[in-house]
């Protein structure tokens, strides 16, 4: 499944550097570049997740130690979040569940991330990959979270009023499901599994 998953990605992979050929205008990405690696959900697939810690396996000692640390860190931080989530304010209406709805708003730094590199690069996931381009969904642009931070679309979006001015916005959704529910997934015989935020696959 990895195997043809990897031939999965090459498709993608060769679908989205059109995109961001196409957008070049609005791009501004470089090396180096990580504000969108230090924070976010970063929503993967079981089999995105097994794809990158079958890469973690080929880490140096050092960076696997480091990663290791990383995600304990960030485990804490998740708990120390839900707990001031859960207190006596925002405990639900008697006789009604605590839903996980506060749970995914928790935004981390990515644990793969060492000296403002991505430590598994070849092997990040499609949101990583797909990441820093806007799309069209219905009649709403949607805007990468940098626009907001002066980076891609900066120049053509207007904060205040919400307005955005793109020529040629990418007609295709960029989400998760938009690859894993394609044909070029169906090609591959892929089976991706559950979505959880990166986290929580540790």
């Amino acid at each position: 499944m990895l195997k043809r998953y990897e031939e999965f990605l090459k498709e993608v992979d060769s679908e989205i550097a059109e995109y961001f050929k196409d957008q070049q205008q609005y791009i501004k990405c470089r090396k180096g570049c990580t504000g969108c690696c230090t924070t976010g959900e970063y929503p993967f697939s079981r089999l995105e997740a097994e794809y990158l810690m079958q890469g973690f396996q080929s880490l140096s000692k050092e960076e696997r130690d480091e990663v290791r640390q990383n995600i304990k860190q960030v485990k804490l931080q998740k708990a120390d979040f839900l707990k001031r989530s859960v207190s006596a304010n925002n405990l639900p209406p008697a006789g009604q569940k605590f839903t996980n709805q506060t749970e995914s708003r928790f935004e981390y730094r990515c644990p793969f991330l060492i000296n403002n590199l991505c430590v598994l690069y070849s092997r990040r996931g499609l949101v990583c990959r797909m990441f820093g381009l806007a799309y069209l969904d219905g009649n709403r642009v949607v805007l990468p979270g940098c626009a907001n931070s002066g980076l891609n679309y900066s120049g053509v979006y207007d904060c205040a009023s919400g307005m955005v001015n793109i020529e040629n916005p990418l007609q295709k959704k960029l989400t998760i499901d938009t690859w894993l529910r394609s044909s070029l997934a169906e090609k591959y015989a892929l089976e991706a599994g559950e979505i959880r935020p990166l986290i929580d696959w540790f």
